[in-house]
């Protein structure tokens, strides 16, 4: 065995040049979130069954499946690279990766993390281990993390380098993370002008636009944007469900409910962890603002009652809850908050962690308001609320929360609570019409009628233009 170099100029053991070309389309596939990824994968391990770096990619795609269900494979894939790991001297780059995979496969998020960014500081133009940590860090909430990971290797790549695009779209997502949102939107936009297939670059600037309430350009640069999504895997969904969240923000109640349908949740087999947490979260933010969505929970909720024992990571166990109390399944619900904290706080497993701090009380804020138990679920939010950070996703994805916790004080009583934590929402987000809406109810509930017309006003005034 011997080594070839890849498009970016990095050693890769592998027995031919072929291989790594395959190996090559595998990468370029990944960043483009394309169908055809693990078509590409199988030619390179056609090419080369011993590739050891292209076994550890396939366990890392099962990992990112983020399905118990496909535990078995990611660890025969684990065991096959370190196999053939023994009979072939791999690169130190490579090793690492074994090692990554390894202490993913363990439930050990924070120890895969650290083997990557070891790797991009020797190796900055590893776009595998740059993408994988950029992907842990988002979903640990480490927005900061998300950002310099990036910021760390910009140095080593221009225009000349495959996948450049991809850097600039990864690096415009953690500027907008952290509420750079003038350089976040220069380089999201940069990255599209590049390669308009960069979904992630798309979705980047998306961010802003809806971080900053610009909801009908947001909702035009979707549209626009579309006609370049037809390469894409399940995440097209994604932004689908963006599109949904600015009609949500335009009070266009049945677009939104078209666009569920036949967007969002246009494959309703689909069970892939990121689907489900599109649809549940797009359902409770109609459902609050009293919008009927009909039967629309009950196939989430069977397709959540099937993952209730994975707790691999907390973002999607909390929207597995979601649906199950969303749906009125009682008995899956009480199931999966037994199991929740049960698998809550063990040491060694990242997300255990998160689950015990995070999770267990999140899990049960969900259910308490499905049964209209508005005053514990203040007291079960409002104490983390500075902490749902850790469970991952994007502002924009777990803000429902800061929604929920609103809305439980207006419903309960708490208009004090509700107005304090109005009044801070309206600082950040001074464009938000449903922001203004519950202050309004919440400064007439406190009895300042005067305001309270005032804020209406304010929604109606921005809600037009």
């Amino acid at each position: 065995m011997t080594t070839f170099d890849d498009a970016r100029g990095l050693p890769v053991t592998a027995a031919s040049a072929d291989a790594v070309r395959h190996y090559d389309e595998v990468m370029d596939a990944y960043l483009h979130f394309a169908k055809d990824t693990g078509v590409h994968l199988k030619q390179a391990l056609g090419a080369d069954p011993e590739f050891a770096l292209a076994h550890c990619t396939k366990g890392y795609f099962f990992q990112l499946f983020c399905n118990r269900g496909l535990d078995a494979k990611a660890r025969k894939c684990l065991d096959t690279a370190r196999a053939l790991a023994e009979n072939n001297e791999l690169t130190q780059r490579e090793t690492l990766h074994l090692h990554a995979l390894a202490c993913w496969v363990a439930g050990d998020l924070a120890g895969a993390a650290a083997c990557w960014g070891s790797i991009l500081i020797s190796h900055p133009r590893d776009i595998l281990a740059l993408k994988l940590a950029s992907y842990t860090h988002f979903y640990l909430g480490e927005s900061a993390r998300l950002r310099d990971c990036v910021a760390q290797v910009r140095y080593a790549w221009d225009e000349s380098v495959p996948g450049y695009h991809a850097v600039l779209g990864m690096h415009a997502f953690g500027l907008e993370e952290t509420g750079d949102y003038a350089a976040a939107e220069r380089e999201g936009r940069r990255a599209v002008q590049l390669d308009q297939e960069d979904l992630w670059a798309v979705h980047a600037v998306t961010h802003v636009l809806e971080m900053q309430d610009r909801r009908r350009e947001g909702a035009a640069w979707l549209e626009t944007s579309a006609e370049h999504w037809g390469r894409g895997n399940n995440f097209v969904y994604h932004l689908w469900w963006h599109l949904a969240l600015f009609y949500i923000e335009l009070e266009d109640f049945d677009r939104v409910l078209t666009l569920y349908d036949e967007q969002v949740r246009a494959d309703t087999k689909s069970d892939e962890y990121l689907d489900i947490c599109n649809a549940a979260s797009l359902l409770w933010r109609l459902e609050e603002r009293g919008i009927n969505v009909g039967n629309r929970w009950t196939e989430l909720s069977e397709k959540s009652a099937a993952r209730i024992g994975d707790h691999l990571m907390v973002f999607p166990d909390v929207h597995f809850a979601l649906s199950l109390a969303g749906a009125g399944n009682d008995v899956a619900l009480a199931e999966m908050l037994r199991s929740v904290r049960n698998s809550a706080g063990n040491p060694g497993v990242t997300e255990s962690q998160i689950a015990a701090e995070v999770g267990v009380p999140l899990c049960e804020a969900l259910a308490a308001w499905y049964e209209s138990l508005y005053e514990l679920v203040v007291d079960r939010l409002m104490p983390v609320r500075y902490q749902i950070r850790q469970i991952g996703g994007s502002h924009a994805q777990r803000d429902m929360f800061w929604q929920m916790l609103i809305a439980a004080c207006l419903r309960c009583g708490r208009a004090q609570e509700a107005l304090a934590l109005l009044s801070e929402r309206t600082a950040l987000k001074p464009r938000n019409v449903w922001s203004w809406r519950r202050y309004a109810d919440a400064l007439e509930a406190a009895g300042e009628t005067e305001a309270a017309a005032e804020a209406r006003n304010n929604a109606e005034t921005l809600l037009a233009a």
